[in-house]
């Protein structure tokens, strides 16, 4: 069963719209990029935020670039191929196609973390096996 782990909001400011999820929902900040891009968890979810998309982004969204609210949603899944079966059957677009994203290493783990997908009205769905920090598997 797919669960829901993961979601992105994206914004021109992810410091400001961080420390405001820190202060009124008590989120713990779990990692800052040098970019200025933070990902913030209630212990449950991952919640990312990010510097607004660009055109050369291949997951831009529907929203265009420079868009400041809901990206993505990520969901954790058991099994990636039976997921992947799933989208393709669902009409999904698989919106990353990179060499090797699905090939495991000899840990059993996935080289890429997850793939992203596009829903019926563009929606841009995150597809993981092994899931985000700060949220439990």
């Amino acid at each position: 069963m797919a669960r829901i782990r993961h979601l992105t909001i994206t914004t021109d400011d992810p410091e400001a719209v961080a420390a405001f999820y820190v202060k009124a929902f008590d989120m713990k900040e779990i990692s800052c990029a040098p970019n200025g891009s933070r990902h913030l968890t209630d212990g449950y979810i991952d919640l990312a935020i990010l510097n607004w998309k660009t055109e050369k982004d291949p997951d831009v969204g529907p929203n265009g670039p420079n868009y400041s609210g809901i990206h993505h949603i990520g969901f954790q899944v058991d099994d990636m191929e039976e997921a992947s079966q799933k989208l393709e059957a669902a009409n999904g677009e698989r919106i990353n196609d990179r060499p090797g994203i699905d090939v495991r290493t000899r840990s059993k783990t996935p080289r890429n973390y997850e793939v992203k997908w596009s829903g019926p009205n563009g929606v841009v769905l995150d597809v993981s096996e092994s899931g985000w920090a700060g949220a439990p598997e």
